[in-house]
């Protein structure tokens, strides 16, 4: 863990949990010390934000201190896998069924969907950044929960995202139509593929 040299505090993660601060050897006093001074900024009774980060910014890096258990999902998905234009005001996020969120941050905001167990779980991938890390769904899963969720994302933008899928080198209709058997959807796959194919 790389040092700003000031009270220990790493300059390469953007989010600490409190837990993280005491393993450093921070006392619940040097962490209000810090947050008095700027250093960090307290973003709910788990987390905080180190005002000392440098490196690459992510909105994504805020989930984990918000929705631990929470998956970037849908359009902000397909944004990040450059599968579309379109740019959402807010971050996608999924959580199992019976979650809760116990406080929404201001900012970022946050669209929280409830997904159902199996396609809660199913294709989930970490997103190591550095010291930083986000969980997303991968390309694949998160075009079947766009096309299938066609009616709350936009028809045209679900169209976009596919059309766009279907231009990589990479893709995998083999595992678009897995994901759409074992989250059965795959009638509608199946005929938005037949159409774009």
């Amino acid at each position: 863990m790389e040092m700003t040299g000031k009270y220990d505090i790493p300059y390469d993660q953007m989010i600490l949990s409190v837990d993280e601060l005491k393993k450093s050897g921070f006392s619940y006093y040097k962490i209000n010390q810090l947050v008095e001074e700027g250093t960090l900024v307290k973003l709910n009774k788990k987390y905080y934000e180190n005002t000392n980060y440098i490196g690459e910014e992510s909105d994504f890096y805020y989930i984990s201190a918000y929705v631990p258990q929470g998956v970037v999902c849908l359009m902000s998905a397909a944004a990040y896998y450059c599968l579309t234009t379109y740019r959402t005001s807010t971050i996608d996020v999924a959580i199992q069924r019976k979650s809760r969120v116990s406080k929404m941050p201001d900012w970022p905001e946050l669209s929280v969907y409830y997904y159902a167990d199996k396609r809660f779980e199913t294709g989930v991938e970490t997103v190591q950044e550095g010291k930083n890390h986000f969980k997303i769904y991968d390309i694949e899963k998160t075009v079947v929960d766009i096309v299938d969720f066609r009616e709350k994302v936009g028809i045209e933008e679900a169209k976009e995202v596919l059309v766009n899928y279907l231009k990589r080198k990479d893709r995998n209709l083999n595992k678009i139509i897995k994901y759409a058997q074992l989250l059965k959807c795959e009638k509608i796959i199946k005929t938005y593929l037949e159409v774009l194919v």
